[in-house]
């Protein structure tokens, strides 16, 4: 499944609803369990600029370096993520969508998951968001994205 991306003016109480298979704004989050011992560090954060491989209108690209640590005592399988960028100008990107990096990873108890990929932007901005997945129950998780900010350095 491709990702979903919705572009939002500002912050608002609720975005339209997502399509099936999908998560949505507002109802995945209260049907799922914040998995204690499931966390999400930002272990390196790289800036570039510009370069034929970023739209000229999105100049500034940051690439991320995500670890996610099972410290539960339950075996989870990640099925997909939500990012949330804010950005200085006041508008707002949602990306969501299925799978991370195309893996859905299972970590078993003390286990761990690293991934990089990258968020390009046209100004100052602020990134977090979530991975959803199942316990080996069935019962849906998820863990937060801490936010981190994506700050062009003065030229």
């Amino acid at each position: 499944m491709k990702n979903s991306v919705i572009s939002c003016p500002t912050p608002g109480p609720a975005l339209p609803r997502a399509k099936p298979g999908l998560l949505s704004h507002c109802s995945t989050m209260s049907a799922s369990e914040e998995l204690p011992g499931l966390s999400v560090v930002l272990d390196r954060l790289v800036y570039r600029q510009g370069g034929q491989e970023l739209p000229p209108e999105q100049p500034h690209a940051f690439i991320y370096y995500l670890t996610i640590h099972n410290r539960s005592d339950r075996t989870v399988t990640l099925l997909g993520r939500k990012w949330v960028v804010e950005h200085a100008d006041s508008t707002r990107l949602v990306v969501e969508g299925d799978k991370i990096v195309g893996e859905t990873p299972r970590l078993d108890p003390g286990q761990n998951f690293s991934y990089n990929s990258y968020h390009v932007t046209h100004c100052d901005a602020w990134a977090h968001g979530s991975f959803h997945g199942v316990d080996e129950q069935g019962r849906k998780i998820f863990v937060r994205i801490p936010k981190f900010d994506l700050h062009i350095p003065a030229a």
